[in-house]
């Protein structure tokens, strides 16, 4: 499976990704609900998005999390990440000329993150706690694009300068666990 292959290519830059790599082969290995949202483990994927030059992100406010945050999604039985992140930057920022950059020798993951979710009302439904085995593929868009909310899933879109992003977050702990890991990988870039 190309997932598989790509997350055991995947080099961990840090203690968590390679604990965390772990987490997603044995899940992948023993769980083939982790496709879909029924799992209390399951895959979603993001688009950390940035400009050729890599001095800007492009953020959604995100309403569950009322936070600016960066762009991803559910595989909801997708097998092809890459392309469900792309999918979810069109549908989330109307951004359509994205593409996934390489991110590593021999992988084009940028990072992963196993991401706890607490329990909370969406769309009148109560949806319980659970993880999101989050894996993340560098994106690189043109900033002159058009772009539009999703009303439904965020209530902004912008780009913003690297250095902003922290600021604007209101989430501490993916500003010091993530967004400073793909900020500090986008710069090496």
């Amino acid at each position: 499976m190309a997932l598989i292959d790509d997350i055991e290519a995947f080099e961990p830059g840090c203690e968590q990704e390679a604990a965390d790599r772990e987490l997603f082969l044995q899940r992948l290995a023993c769980d083939p609900e982790v496709w879909v949202r029924t799992s209390p483990a399951h895959l979603t994927t993001s688009a950390w998005t940035v400009d050729a030059q890599g001095e800007q992100a492009l953020l959604v406010y995100h309403k569950i999390y009322d936070s600016w945050s960066w762009v991803g999604g559910h595989a909801d039985g997708e097998r092809d990440l890459a392309a469900v992140a792309l999918r979810e930057l069109e549908e989330e920022t109307g951004a359509a000329g994205g593409r996934v950059v390489p991110a590593q020798t021999g992988s084009p993951i940028l990072s992963l993150e196993a991401l706890p979710v607490a329990g909370h009302m969406r769309r009148g439904a109560w949806v319980p706690s659970h993880a999101h085995l989050n894996v993340t593929y560098l994106v690189v868009a043109d900033p002159t694009e058009p772009l539009r909310i999703a009303p439904d899933e965020n209530a902004g879109v912008r780009w913003a300068p690297l250095d902003d992003v922290a600021r604007l977050s209101t989430e501490p702990w993916m500003c010091e666990h993530v967004y400073a890991k793909l900020i500090a990988r986008t710069r090496r870039r």
